[in-house]
């Protein structure tokens, strides 16, 4: 009984000093990042993807609750569009409107306070070395906290998502998704312009009339 006292005391010691150095968990900085992200009217940024050797570039919009537009430089005049409801995605190279009712709560983007909430709902989150800042990447030396999110059952899209986080402004930087086949897709996020005027109808894309509309593409076989 002595020993097992001891070691519970050891734990609480131990568990005492991590608070009293200021040591934030994993999930606690997590939730701090999402509460941020919540309070959030409006942000736009520039955002570029990488899909396996498939690069992409553009202007990301998002208003709170769940809007949420990205107008491509690179492939040109792509657009990716959410209302709330509906998911619109024109490609200017296939002249083709592809069209998805989709709940709001689904989470439009992983860089809004829906996509955290889901995030932390499905995964686990862990630092991904330490709490310590690093740089963002070989050729970026601008700090970031990374963390790692593993899934909690295979239900999941991504095996793994690793975010990389700005400790002073709170704002995500990178976010990887890893699937279970290994495929790796990147969205790198930066110039922000925080709650700035954006009016709803931006989110309601006008798409070019000569392009062919498939609804439902998701689930259509």
């Amino acid at each position: 009984m002595r020993k097992y006292f001891c070691a519970g005391f050891l734990s609480i010691l131990l568990s005492a000093s991590v608070f009293a150095d200021g040591i934030v968990t994993a999930g606690s900085f997590f939730d701090s990042v999402s509460s941020y992200y919540a309070s959030l009217r409006t942000y736009e940024a520039r955002v570029d993807i990488k899909a396996g050797k498939q690069t992409m570039s553009g202007k990301v919009s998002f208003k709170r609750p769940d809007l949420l537009r990205i107008d491509f430089t690179s492939p040109s005049e792509q657009v990716i569009c959410f209302n709330g409801d509906r998911l619109t995605i024109y490609l200017p190279g296939s002249s083709a409107i592809l069209n998805q009712s989709v709940q709001s709560n689904s989470g439009a983007n992983m860089a809004t306070s829906q996509g955290l909430s889901l995030m932390r709902r499905y995964y686990n989150v862990a630092y991904e070395k330490s709490s310590a800042p690093v740089p963002l990447s070989e050729d970026n030396p601008e700090q970031v906290i990374k963390l790692t999110l593993s899934r909690k059952n295979t239900a999941e899209a991504f095996r793994y998502i690793k975010l990389a986080i700005n400790p002073e402004s709170k704002l995500i930087r990178r976010i990887e998704g890893i699937t279970p086949q290994g495929e790796s897709f990147v969205f790198t996020f930066s110039s922000y312009a925080i709650n700035v005027d954006i009016p709803d109808n931006r989110f309601l894309y006008d798409a070019p009339s000569s392009a062919n509309n498939y609804n439902n593409f998701l689930f259509n076989e």
